[in-house]
């Protein structure tokens, strides 16, 4: 059917129906999309990125220790937080050092020329008392290491045989403090006693060609063994059965000059020294063994033999501070005419952790 308003082409094209095989023609603008501008392409790099370098740890600070006597197994705390690291943690490098007299020490550190020194609790109340810069910072061994040694044996009373004997010392302490408690100034007046004479490190030969009866303070440990071997017998009468008052036998001391400036310096070294006794009691036999391996002069029957009754005198709080023991020895002083006052604990120790 056509209508009037229809052209003939329009006629044509309605009778022409699609088919499913037919062909359609569709313009090109209706499916080719609008072409994007290629994008420039990138050079690779002509030069590697390499990450920046690690950062340096910090120097270690060089510090030095006077020990107060050729090494031995008292210094096991120091030799142990060497070997194992334990100063080199707390940012440190710790060089140990004998001195060529057992007096030296003290006087070096309170000229300011070591950092630090090892001592006995009664040498820094003397040096104190004559007006020596010197602190106690740590204590190492908590007994003393020291005894009368007596060539032979005495009977009771014991007292009135040792004022008459001849007497060798190594410290001050020996000298000026020991010795005249033992022989009463009448004897000592009237020319009735030997001098005392300074052994250094030569106490063996002094005993063998019997230049001495007696040491004041030797080292009971070991010296008495020592001398057996040799065929000589001895005594060892300890400081507190002659009613000297118990005292630190081992411990650190700085130039208390540098408080402000070391506090850190001085809590790094205890820390060390801490770390080190508690490994040296939980680990007793791997700790002789790495002693030994350190230090092979240390290796011998006699120290072995006293391994575990020095391990029962260690500190296992350096950095604490005793202050009924050290204000028992300012009255021992102040008794024996020593000492004109009394001193505060605070002017002879402090613990470097509360700085």
């Amino acid at each position: 059917m056509t209508y009037a308003n229809e052209s003939d082409a329009q006629k044509t094209n309605s009778d022409s129906q699609l088919e499913l095989n037919s062909s359609v023609e569709v313009p090109p603008a209706w499916w080719t999309p609008d072409a994007e501008p290629e994008e420039p392409q990138q050079e690779a790099p002509t030069n590697a990125v390499t990450p920046a370098p690690p950062l340096e740890p910090p120097p270690l600070e060089q510090v030095s220790i006077m020990l107060d006597w050729f090494l031995s197994p008292k210094h096991a705390g120091l030799i142990v937080a060497q070997q194992r690291g334990l100063f080199t943690a707390q940012g440190m490098k710790v060089e140990l050092q004998t001195p060529a007299d057992p007096s030296v020490g003290l006087k070096l550190l309170a000229a300011d020329e070591i950092d630090f020194a090892l001592s006995r609790q009664p040498s820094l109340h003397l040096y104190v008392h004559d007006g020596a810069p010197i602190v106690r910072i740590a204590t190492l061994i908590e007994t003393p290491l020291s005894a009368v040694v007596v060539a032979g044996e005495i009977e009771d009373p014991i007292k009135d045989k040792l004022a008459r004997m001849r007497y060798g010392y190594t410290s001050r302490e020996g000298l000026d403090l020991f010795i005249p408690y033992l022989i009463p100034k009448a004897l000592t007046q009237a020319g009735n006693v030997a001098p005392p004479v300074n052994l250094h490190f030569d106490i063996r030969r002094a005993f063998a060609e019997e230049q001495v009866d007696a040491v004041i303070d030797a080292p009971f440990h070991s010296l008495p063994e020592q001398l057996a071997n040799e065929g000589i017998n001895t005594q060892v009468i300890r400081h507190s059965a002659l009613d000297i008052p118990r005292y630190d036998g081992l411990i650190l001391l700085a130039n208390r000059d540098g408080t402000a400036r070391r506090a850190k310096t001085w809590s790094h070294i205890v820390r060390a020294i801490e770390d080190a006794h508690y490994w040296i009691l939980e680990n007793p036999d791997a700790a002789w063994e790495l002693l030994i391996s350190a230090e092979p002069v240390l290796d011998n029957p006699i120290n072995a033999a006293n391994w575990q009754d020095l391990l029962r005198r260690i500190a296992l709080s350096p950095g604490a501070v005793d202050n009924r023991r050290y204000q028992a020895f300012e009255q021992f002083l102040l008794q024996q005419g020593l000492s004109d006052e009394l001193l505060p604990v605070s002017r002879l120790a402090i613990d470097p952790h509360t700085l």
